[in-house]
């Protein structure tokens, strides 16, 4: 690769990288303001619906497998449908009825985090370090910082709210653990598109049983350009950003954009709504995202010296090349040593 090319490939991929944050970030603020208008699993699973449809429609552009074929694919796309889509997202939309966005975005940060944790306790391959536990006792301190429980409060609507994200970043990370063991040569982009259709049929199920209905939708316009824009930017244009930014950059850059969102989420509360966080959810996201480093510090490290050796290349130096990690493929897509978990995105 010539220098310019070196140069154009690392500014383009950050360009990607604050894209996607964008597009993920905003999307907790866009949820808060269409909750006002649409009931939460409703809202949910017709924007899953939609998403899924056009999804499928570029993997089978893309790709050379349109559907599951045999009981492990279909197994991996129920799993991821179920715990990934609807779960967390039911779990996340209520909870989103109780917490500003912006709080929402700095609890579900911890995903990562307690992806690492639940496969360190239950796959054998990946064994959960002591500096792994440190990461997670950070991860939920920060989260405590963030909701800021108080003898008095213990009932409180916030508090009820957060618990809801949580499980819904619990959800997440159950989803994904469950799913590295799947033997499964879906492609990924095959996989997000039925996954979306199995987790938006299951929320539109569900809506019904939380007392939803339809009718309970008031159509305006701010309903309809959340609805819009959740749908075709945070779950479908995200999602081919995604796609790109994975191959381009790997897994573990792409995981970082998980702390981008909040801070993004934050901004735009501020900006659209008027939300201010305090100085404990700062300090709460900062501490989370000092868990997920702490986590992942050996694969940050080979990001970093992946970023210096193209930066050395640029200007006619080199570094010596890296020994390859394992790798193993979920999905289609291969994962890093350390379980970076690129087998299926979650936009917010």
């Amino acid at each position: 690769m010539s220098r310019s090319q070196s140069v154009r490939s690392g500014y383009g991929d950050t360009v990607l990288f604050s894209i996607l944050a964008l597009c993920w970030g905003t999307s907790f603020v866009a949820i808060e303001v269409g909750l006002e208008y649409v009931p939460p699993l409703l809202f949910a699973g017709l924007r899953y619906a939609l998403a899924g449809v056009i999804v499928l429609g570029y993997a089978a552009v893309v790709t050379d497998r349109l559907r599951p074929v045999d009981r492990a694919e279909w197994l991996a796309v129920g799993v991821a449908g179920v715990f990934v889509i609807a779960l967390y997202h039911a779990l996340l939309y209520v909870g989103e009825l109780y917490v500003p966005g912006a709080i929402a975005a700095t609890i579900a940060s911890t995903a990562p985090i307690l992806t690492a944790a639940f496969a360190g306790v239950v796959l054998p391959k990946e064994r959960f370090a002591p500096a792994g536990v440190v990461g997670l006792v950070l991860g939920l301190v920060g989260v405590t910082a963030v909701v800021q429980p108080s003898p008095t409060g213990l009932e409180s609507e916030v508090l009820l709210g957060a618990g809801l994200v949580f499980g819904a970043a619990i959800a997440f990370a159950i989803g994904t653990v469950l799913m590295r063991p799947i033997d499964s040569a879906l492609p990924i982009e095959t996989l997000q598109a039925w996954a979306m259709l199995v987790g938006g049929a299951v929320l539109l199920v569900a809506a019904p049983l939380r007392g939803e209905s339809l009718a309970a939708i008031d159509v305006t316009p701010t309903a309809l350009l959340s609805f819009a824009y959740l749908t075709l930017v945070s779950s479908v244009f995200a999602f081919f950003l995604y796609f790109e930014l994975l191959d381009r950059a790997g897994a573990t850059q792409v995981a970082l954009v998980g702390y981008a969102e909040p801070v993004v989420a934050i901004g735009v509360s501020w900006l659209v709504i008027g939300y201010v966080v305090d100085s404990l959810t700062i300090v709460g996201l900062l501490t989370i995202l000092a868990g997920f480093a702490v986590i992942k510090r050996r694969a940050l490290w080979r990001v970093g010296r992946s970023t210096v050796e193209r930066r050395r290349q640029s200007t006619g130096g080199a570094l010596p090349a890296e020994p390859r990690p394992e790798a193993r493929t979920d999905g289609g897509v291969p994962c890093d040593a350390e379980g970076a978990d690129p087998e299926l995105p979650v936009d917010r």
